[in-house]
């Protein structure tokens, strides 16, 4: 496992912002960021009550790949990335990721990549349950 990869995780427990925050922690880093995606209460103007996330047996090893790329491919200091699985409630973070790296250029492209190809690439899918009791699975890569 790369050096800079401080975390990596797919659970069904509540994800924390401080944890992966607490991973990437680094004195040589400038620059840190972090994002947070969480369940909104809507999508393409459909009133949405709750999701449920499901990983494929092998997510974590995709997304060990995708941060594995992106450690070699850019000057990251640190790189952390968490996703749940389970039921989701409005509200809920469903994924955080964060990159520390010397500048926060480096920080944000690194992140935003990150963020990117973990949605195109990482085998988990969104089970959406909308409030007129219809749901919709969404594949993310």
């Amino acid at each position: 496992m790369t050096e800079a990869i401080r975390l990596l995780d797919i659970r069904e427990s509540a994800l924390s912002s401080d944890e992966v925050l607490a991973a990437i922690a680094d004195p040589a880093a400038g620059g840190t960021a972090l994002f947070i995606g969480t369940v909104r209460n809507h999508d393409h103007d459909r009133p949405v009550d709750e999701l449920t996330y499901e990983a494929h047996p092998e997510a974590l090893k995709h997304l060990r790949d995708v941060a594995e790329r992106i450690c070699a491919d850019s000057a990251v200091i640190a790189l952390a990335a968490v996703h749940r699985t389970g039921p989701l409630e409005i509200g809920d973070a469903a994924v955080i990721v964060g990159v520390a790296a010397a500048h926060r250029d480096l920080a944000f492209a690194a992140c935003r990549r990150l963020i990117d190809d973990l949605k195109a690439e990482v085998p988990i899918w969104k089970h959406q349950h909308f409030t007129d009791g219809a749901s919709e699975w969404v594949g993310t890569c």
